[in-house]
């Protein structure tokens, strides 16, 4: 699994720096997997400013901004820090997402065309159980990629709004869980009855069986990960 590491590229320096530095640093953010150390993950700005080639200014700035957007926290005299959840808090965003997508999937059913919903099948097309767990990481990111891809065929903005910061946490905690306890084997399986209840326009079915699917991850959480006690 990927650790906690922030990959920094250098950036151009114009008139929208800083725009451009937050950009950049919430996409470092957003694409580590925090939870895969034990350890917090602290933003040095004398390192992110050598890293992004700017001066220390636009940093400070980016790091406000996301901390308002509750990515990070800063401390007084400890500096800035990605925030990590706490076991409560992540099963009240699970739960919250099991709401969110399980209407969605509803939504699916009648707004998405069949086109939009094979292209669900289609990413999980190469993938039989052995090779799950052989490219695990590789299935990690197709099993993130469906559930965005749910979210964004409902055609609901506002329900898309809703998730987006929660899509976050949820993308680090499934990044982590999915290895564990043979959970990418049976997430597969609940993939294809979910795609099978869409492909039919079976709204009920495909709504429940997307908050199960949900709900079953904060079963393990609630059960497995310790590491946020």
């Amino acid at each position: 699994m990927s650790t906690a590491k922030l990959v920094i590229k250098p950036i151009e320096v114009n008139f929208v720096l800083k725009d451009k530095v937050y950009d950049a640093l919430k996409q470092a953010i957003t694409s580590m997997n925090i939870y895969a150390e034990t350890e917090d993950t602290r933003l040095d700005e004398r390192q992110l400013s050598e890293e992004f080639g700017v001066s220390r200014t636009p940093i400070r700035e980016a790091i406000t901004r996301l901390e308002q957007e509750g990515f990070v926290k800063v401390y007084p005299r400890r500096g800035a820090f990605v925030v990590r959840k706490s076991k409560k808090e992540i099963l009240e965003m699970i739960t919250v997402w099991a709401a969110l997508e399980s209407m969605a999937a509803r939504l699916i059913t009648q707004n998405a065309s069949d086109a939009e919903i094979a292209t669900l099948r289609d990413m999980f097309a190469t993938f039989d159980n052995d090779r799950v767990q052989a490219e695990i990481d590789e299935y990690s990111e197709h099993n993130i990629q469906f559930h965005q891809a749910i979210l964004s065929m409902s055609q609901c903005e506002l329900l898309n709004q809703m998730a987006e910061n929660l899509l976050v946490h949820m993308r680090w905690i499934r990044m982590r869980t999915i290895s564990e306890n043979d959970r990418a084997s049976r997430s597969i399986i609940d993939h294809m009855n979910i795609i099978e209840a869409l492909e039919s326009r079976d709204a009920d079915l495909a709504e429940r069986l997307v908050r199960e699917h949900t709900l079953g991850l904060a079963a393990h959480v609630e059960q497995h990960a310790h590491y946020l006690d």
